[in-house]
This record gives structure tokens, sequence and C-alpha cells, in this order.
């Protein structure tokens, strides 16, 4: 199965795609969609729709496993990740590939073990997995390929029943 894991933001959005075949997990790509901050919020997300749109069709995932929007502190920032995990969720949806999503406890307990995890030991456990030489920056792309090993630790049971999103 081949999965791409999505962090989703305006300004970086990060991806990961791993190849999970009988337990076994190989990278296949990562990086990040970046967006400049003094360009139009609206082209912002034109660019990351696009760029989304060219890594779905490059790698041909049978997955996006994304993380669930959840509100922090600042609501402008919030509204901002919505708009671009809406234009993400808008190239899925062309493409054809289904959407799983997760929230940060899953993807804690899925990738650790320990749903109450720091960040640093989420990467470094995902790292390990994927056997990377270190841990990829910026850490948007580092949370997206967790968000991919999440979705391949809990495929078996999205196949048993489970509908995506």
């Amino acid at each position: 199965m081949r999965v791409i894991g999505i962090d989703p933001g305006y300004a970086i959005v990060g991806w990961g795609v791993v190849d999970y075949v009988g337990n076994r997990f190989a990278p296949v790509g990562y990086g990040a969609v970046l967006t400049d901050k003094d360009t139009p919020f609206e082209q912002r997300l034109a660019e990351i729709y696009e760029g989304v749109q060219d890594i779905l069709r490059r790698y041909q995932p049978q997955a996006l496993s994304l993380e669930k929007l959840f509100y922090q502190h600042n609501q402008t920032t919030v509204i901002g990740v919505a708009e671009a995990r809406g234009v993400i969720l808008l190239a899925a949806a062309q493409a054809g590939v289904p959407v799983y999503e997760y929230t940060p406890m899953q993807v804690k307990q899925a990738v650790t073990g320990y749903g109450k995890a720091v960040k640093r030991q989420i990467q470094e456990m995902t790292r390990t997995l994927l056997k990377l030489p270190a841990i990829p920056k910026p850490d948007d792309t580092a949370d997206a390929l967790a968000m991919a090993v999440t979705h391949c630790h809990c495929s078996r049971s999205q196949l048993l029943g489970t509908a995506p999103r």
C-alpha cells in the first residue's frame, strides 16, 4: 500500500509518501510545499493546490492521511489552515484518493505506542521506522511522514469496515 501523509498549513505543507508492505515501511519521497508570506492568500492556496496535485500525480498514493483540524490559540491561524485543508481535500478528491483523518493523539499512539508522546519522540520513532539517517526538515515534513505511518498502522481496522473521512 502506498500512503501519502500531509501536515496541512498555509506557509508550509509537509508531505511524505510511504510504501507499506508486509509490515515493512519504505520511504518513497518527502518534502514540503512552501508559500511566501508576502503572496496574496488566495494565490498561496492556489500554490498549495497545484503542489499537492503534482505530488499526487507523481506518486499515485492509494490513501491520503491528514491531521484532523483542532483549535489551539489563534483563531486567524485555524481558519487559514482550514482553508488550506480544503484545497488539499479538493486535490485528493479530484485525484480519486480516499482521505483518512487522525487526531494528534491517534498519531502519537500509532507511531510511539504512547498517546502523550512529545513531538521529538514521534519524529525520532518515525525516523527509526523509516530507517532515515536524520529527522526530515522542516518539522512539517517529519509530521507528514508520521501521518503516513499512522495510516499504515491503522489501515487494517480501516479495511475491516471504517470508511474514509
